[in-house]
């Protein structure tokens, strides 16, 4: 995702027409680069080449398997996907790292064969051409499709612009090993193939995370969660916003909500007025469905709330691993308080804290019915 989201307010079809012709321009780059790398390949009998090629060609699939899925995510919301079909391409982008890792560890295979059983390699000038076009091709294609991949926040085409810059690299080692042959006579093609293998499987390993990160649901960008919190606190009658939660649907649709703290003065028409303000400003400006504000009310009818709330938020926010104490309610004649506590996950033992910090608060204030809500760091 971008930094404020803006990618997604781009309409559907120019993304998925721009995402199309992109990896429609890898499609065919790639198969016209494998064939060619496979024929100079086996004349030369050079099994680091013939690699090169069997990877191209997976890149090839790869960028078909994008065309799919982003089409497939494009669909419309229907009764069974109310909120869209926008994860396939987490999915396709899981599935494209499939491919790499499995094209990586075959050639690791065919790579120490060559090293246990050695062959003699035969360059010619065709091999050094197909090669040097290979490594221009492949930086222009990659820089191309890493920046289009950017620019309309797709995962797989960004996984495909990574992979064609790798190719670049692969391909040079290629040319060194070749040149190294010819001048030293030193027949490094295997061990060169071994080192293409572990790019790739390094690669796929990567990739893979990253798509099955968002399948499983990753922790949005500290940079989207303040943004959008700073629009939030732009409104003259939020006094803080907490407890934002936001859903990632696909790279194009994010759902959230969030808990604003307001004066305990505001009237139900007030509160329905800021409430639709704040999702409005939101969607503006970030292309983010907010479907619930919730309210936090702070007491400013009675002062002597406000000073017990200073004197627990010091008391809390004293222990080291306590993030913050937000939502604070009290009631002084039926003697309930409420609060919640966001403990840092790096601490060990959360519970323990927690049992700690309220046991601190039962015995200052014992005759309060306490509640205590071990709340969690969504979002920074």
């Amino acid at each position: 995702m971008s930094e404020t989201n803006d990618t997604a307010s781009l309409d559907p079809r120019l993304r998925l027409k721009k995402i199309i012709k992109t990896s429609t321009i890898g499609i065919i780059a790639n198969i016209l680069l494998a064939a060619f790398k496979a024929l100079a390949g086996l004349l030369a009998h050079s099994i680091a080449m013939t690699l090169d090629s069997v990877n191209n060609l997976t890149d090839a699939i790869s960028s078909i398997v994008t065309l799919v899925g982003t089409s497939l995510a494009g669909r419309a919301p229907d009764k069974e996907h109310p909120l869209g079909h926008g994860r396939i391409e987490y999915l396709a982008q899981t599935i494209v790292a499939a491919i790499i890792l499995y094209a990586g560890i075959s050639s690791l295979v065919e790579s120490v064969k060559k090293i246990i059983h050695p062959d003699t390699t035969n360059y010619s000038f065709l091999t050094f051409t197909v090669l040097i076009v290979a490594i221009i091709v492949k930086l222009i294609l990659g820089t191309y499709t890493g920046r289009v991949g950017k620019a309309m926040n797709s995962g797989s085409l960004s996984a495909s612009g990574k992979d064609a810059m790798f190719d670049a690299v692969i391909s040079t080692s290629v040319l060194a090993s070749a040149i190294i042959n010819i001048v030293f006579g030193l027949n490094l093609e295997a061990y060169v193939g071994v080192a293409i293998a572990i790019i790739i499987i390094k690669s796929g390993i990567d990739t893979i995370r990253e798509g099955m990160n968002e399948i499983i649901g990753i922790r949005i960008s500290p940079e989207i969660s303040q943004a959008v919190k700073k629009t939030i606190c732009e409104d003259e009658r939020v006094i803080g916003a907490y407890d934002l939660v936001l859903n990632n649907y696909g790279p194009e649709l994010l759902v959230g909500s969030v808990h604003v703290e307001i004066d305990d003065r505001m009237t139900a028409t007030e509160i329905d007025a800021m409430e639709r303000d704040i999702a409005e400003k939101v969607y503006a400006k970030h292309h983010i469905i907010m479907t619930a504000v919730g309210i936090y009310a702070q007491n400013k009818k009675n002062p002597d709330v406000e000073h017990v709330r200073t004197i627990i938020k010091n008391l809390a926010e004293g222990h080291d691993g306590v993030i913050q104490i937000h939502g604070f309610f009290m009631d002084p004649v039926r003697k309930k308080m409420r609060f919640d506590l966001i403990i840092d996950f790096a601490i060990k033992d959360r519970d323990a804290l927690y049992e700690h910090i309220y046991n601190d608060v039962q015995n200052e204030y014992p005759d309060y019915d306490l509640k205590i809500t071990l709340d969690s760091d969504i979002t920074d």
